[in-house]
């Protein structure tokens, strides 16, 4: 099956899966995501799959960078922080959708990769910085849209606070690595409003930075 039909067959999977917006769909058509994972998976790349991209680190399976990002509700204008880059993939799929996107990674040969990745697809939108993602990017806040690729069991308090009003955060959450869900928060006038939206399994999200933490 070629490249292009492929992506097709998954665009149409996420649909009947229940992802019904069309910008995210949009977004996921137009980034190639063969560039984001090992060159040894290059031909699953549009599988439903999560795949490996070292470091223990992986890339989410298609379907829930679909459902986080289309739980985000990511509007044009916003600005978005994204915690825990990885390979560069959710973040390339939201700087279509929004005005301008930051992204930490604690790793920094994961984060080199995905600068340069994101440079060369033109997703200029997009910055990264290597530091302690629980500690967000204050000098950026507010956020209207904070999404946390890592699972912990309560959202850091630094990220909440960075959170501006109106904002919604979206993060996997769970007491273990076999009770995750993932978890919308809104901030709102009356408080932190809290929705469990669908079960998974993500790595862990970690505190500090490999090695010192520095912007580019």
């Amino acid at each position: 099956m070629s490249k292009h039909a492929s992506k097709i067959r998954l665009i149409m999977e996420l649909r009947r899966s229940g992802i019904t917006d069309t910008r995210v769909l949009a977004a996921i058509e137009r980034i190639p995501r063969e560039e984001f994972v090992l060159p040894t998976f290059a031909d699953q790349a549009y599988e439903n799959l999560a795949l490996p991209i070292g470091h223990g680190q992986t890339i989410s399976q298609p379907y829930v960078v679909a459902f986080m990002t289309q739980a985000l509700q990511v509007e044009e204008k916003m600005k978005v922080l994204e915690v825990g880059t990885g390979s560069g993939y959710q973040a390339a799929v939201l700087s279509k959708m929004c005005r301008r996107l930051y992204t930490i990674e604690r790793y920094r040969p994961l984060a080199e990769d995905s600068e340069k990745r994101l440079q060369h697809l033109r997703c200029h939108n997009v910055v990264v910085r290597v530091a302690d993602g629980t500690k967000g990017w204050r000098e950026q806040a507010p956020f209207d849209r904070i999404i946390v690729t890592a699972a912990g069991r309560e959202v850091p308090p630094l990220l909440l606070e960075q959170l501006g009003d109106n904002g919604v955060l979206v993060m996997p959450m769970g007491p273990d690595p076999l009770n995750q869900s993932i978890m919308r928060l809104k901030k709102t006038e009356r408080g932190i409003e809290r929705e469990s939206l669908l079960p998974v399994r993500f790595v862990p999200l970690v505190p500090g930075a490999l090695p010192e933490a520095s912007d580019f």
